[in-house]
């Protein structure tokens, strides 16, 4: 993203142009949502989450929770909704979840949020008992079904409380924009959308970025062909629009474009392989395993290192660790980066900085 893009860009633009980005913790997706835009704040991300509800945050792309553009809300449900829907039998059955259960139990959830949203889990776990749904609060049987309500179009997350815990509400009520459902052309918008925002890409990416199997991806790609071109990148056959050709070869010179990447950003998810803006050393800080993505140095679109913030009070530390030399431009982009970070957060950061080893 070009400084000039940032600057007139909002929460609800940039999700729509990157379609979206994974949000199972809200404030790394706002920390992304940061990277990408200028002078924003962490209250500016809940305003228009909770009351604004241009953005909203649901269970999308590979099954996994995501915070994107409300008016997006449809396609990518359409799409993605009835796949992920279909899925985790086995995991169901292992958790006491059989079709009646979940077709009962979808349909009390669309009664209990009716009369009494936005609620917690817990709160809408004890309300299942009324409608003769009992579900071990012990296992993840209860998230399970609620995800599958979200796929199924009948709820998405609402304001958390207080104490960060998150609580549901009913998309009927809680978003004005009617969604459209999934159509032929939705597949191939889906594709489209990808391209545009990650290109150039190879087909495996759109696989592991959107969830959809293999057959699918590929009908995708063919309702799509007559707005992509074919480029090769590191020796690999890839796609983009073809509009966006000529842009992608301009690269202005001056500062180099710094950004510190909040944890599971979409930059580094939005692809199953990213070796030619990963180094391998790198790789292995940034993949800790247990799905964790650790948050990324990236400077001209490739990382360089890792960080992480160390709060404490009104103040903080960031801890930056690089894998090769840091100029000093580079340096001055990182200061402006955490000075942005602490700005978003209302906080006094300080930063360090670390060689980490091979």
């Amino acid at each position: 993203m070009t400084e000039e893009t940032a600057l007139r860009s909002t929460p609800a633009t940039v999700l729509h142009d990157v379609c979206g980005l994974q949000a199972q913790l809200l404030t790394a997706a706002s920390l992304g949502l940061r990277a990408r835009t200028t002078g924003i704040l962490s209250a500016d991300v809940t305003r228009t989450l909770n009351e604004e509800r241009s953005i909203v945050r649901t269970w999308l792309m590979r099954g996994t929770l995501h915070l994107v553009a409300a008016e997006d809300l449809g396609l990518l449900l359409g799409v993605l909704g009835p796949l992920f829907a279909a899925g985790n039998k086995a995991r169901h059955a292992q958790l006491g979840l059989d079709q009646e259960v979940k077709r009962r139990g979808v349909t009390a959830i669309r009664r209990i949020l009716l009369s009494a949203g936005p609620l917690t889990r817990s709160e809408i776990v004890h309300r299942l008992r009324r409608h003769g749904v009992n579900l071990d609060r012990k296992t993840q049987a209860p998230i399970h079904l609620i995800r599958l309500a979200a796929l199924e179009g009948v709820l998405c997350l609402g304001p958390e409380r207080e104490n960060g815990e998150a609580t549901y509400v009913l998309i009927d009520d809680w978003l004005e924009r009617p969604r459209s459902r999934s159509s032929d052309s939705a597949l191939g918008e889906l594709a489209r959308r990808y391209f545009a925002a990650y290109g150039p890409a190879a087909p495996e990416d759109l696989l592991a970025w959107s969830g959809l199997p293999v057959s699918q991806a590929r009908s995708a790609i063919t309702m799509a062909a007559p707005s992509l071109a074919e480029v090769r990148v590191g020796g690999r056959a890839c796609l983009m629009l073809k509009q966006r050709i000529k842009r992608g070869n301009e690269h202005p010179a001056g500062s180099p474009t710094v950004r510190l990447l909040p944890a599971f950003d979409t930059y580094l998810l939005g692809y199953r392989s990213r070796d030619l803006a990963v180094p391998a050393v790198l790789e292995r800080r940034l993949q800790r395993g247990g799905g964790w993505r650790h948050p990324a140095v990236v400077v001209d679109g490739r990382a360089i290192g890792a960080w992480a913030i160390r709060k404490n009070g009104p103040r903080g530390q960031v801890v930056v660790e690089t894998v090769e030399t840091v100029t000093p431009s580079i340096r001055q982009g990182i200061a402006a980066e955490v000075s942005d970070i602490g700005h978003f957060f209302g906080l006094e950061l300080t930063v360090s900085e670390t060689r980490l080893r091979a």
